[in-house]
C-alpha cells in the first residue's frame, strides 16, 4: 500500500526559531534596508556591492545556526509518509535536519548563479564580491528569487500540492504570493493544518489551526499524524 502524501509549506516563522532574521519587520525593512534595495533586480543594478554584502551577511549567519525541533520533527514523518517540503525560506535548515525532498520557492542562500544565465547554478558558501565571476564570465549573484522575478519552482510545488493527502502550513503569514495560493490546489476534503503564533484574519473554517511556535506545535502535530498510521 502506497504511503499517504504529506505536503508541508513552511515560511520564515520556522527558521526564526533557529535565530534567522525573518523576512521583514513591522515597518517593512529587512535588516534596516528597504526591501527593494536588496531584493530586486533594480536594486542589484543600482548598487550591486550593497546587495552582495547583504547576502554575504545572511549567508555567514546561516552557517552559524542549527535546525530546531520544528525542522527535526518533520523528518520523522518520512518513516510513515511520503513527505514533500515546499519552503519559502532560503536557508538549508530542512536539509540539515534530514528532510529528503525539499523544494525552495525563493532560491537558496548556499547557492549562487550567473547573472547572465539563471540556470547556471553552483553550490556556494563563501562571500560573493564584485568581480566574483560565474564560469560564463558574468558577475556571480545570489541564487535568490527577487521581487519581480519569476518563481520557477512554483509549478512543481503546485503539482505536489494537487496530490496531497494531508497539507500542513507552518510559520507563514500566507501573504507572500504565489506561495500563499498553494492551498487552493489541494484536493477538496484534504485535511489542512496551520501552525503559527498568530491566527490569520479570515482563516477558513476547514483549516485546523494550531496556535503556537513551530518548536512547540509541530512536534505535537507530527505525533498526532504518526499515531494515525498505527
Amino acid at each position: 500500500m502506497a504511503k499517504q502524501h504529506i505536503v508541508i509549506l513552511t515560511g520564515a516563522g520556522i527558521s526564526a526559531e533557529s535565530g534567522i532574521s525573518t523576512f521583514r519587520d513591522a515597518n517593512g525593512l529587512w535588516e534596516g534596508h528597504d526591501i527593494m534595495e536588496v531584493a530586486s533586480p533594480q536594486g542589484f543594478a543600482t548598487d550591486p556591492a550593497l546587495v552582495l554584502d547583504f547576502y554575504n551577511q545572511r549567508r555567514a549567519q546561516l552557517l552559524t545556526v542549527k535546525p530546531n525541533a520544528g525542522h527535526t520533527a518533520l523528518v520523522s514523518l518520512e518513516e510513515k509518509y511520503d513527505v514533500t517540503v515546499v519552503t519559502q525560506n532560503v536557508d538549508n535548515l530542512h536539509e540539515e535536519a534530514g528532510s529528503t525532498k525539499v523544494i525552495h520557492l525563493h532560491g537558496e542562500l548556499l547557492k549562487a548563479r550567473s547573472s547572465a544565465d539563471s540556470n547556471a547554478i553552483v553550490d556556494w558558501t563563501e562571500d560573493i564580491n564584485i568581480g566574483t565571476l560565474a564560469e560564463d564570465g558574468s558577475q556571480l549573484r545570489p541564487h535568490i528569487v527577487w521581487f519581480g522575478e519569476d518563481v520557477p519552482m512554483i509549478s512543481t510545488a503546485v503539482e505536489y500540492a494537487s496530490t496531497a493527502d494531508i497539507f500542513i502550513i507552518i510559520g507563514t503569514s500566507l501573504q507572500v504570493y504565489p506561495a500563499a495560493s498553494l492551498s487552493q490546489y489541494v484536493p477538496l476534503g484534504t485535511p489542512i493544518y496551520l501552525v503559527d503564533p498568530n491566527k490569520p484574519e479570515g482563516l477558513s473554517s476547514h483549516i485546523h489551526f494550531l496556535q503556537g511556535s513551530a518548536t512547540e506545535k509541530v512536534p505535537e502535530l507530527v505525533g498526532m499524524l504518526m499515531d494515525l498510521t498505527d
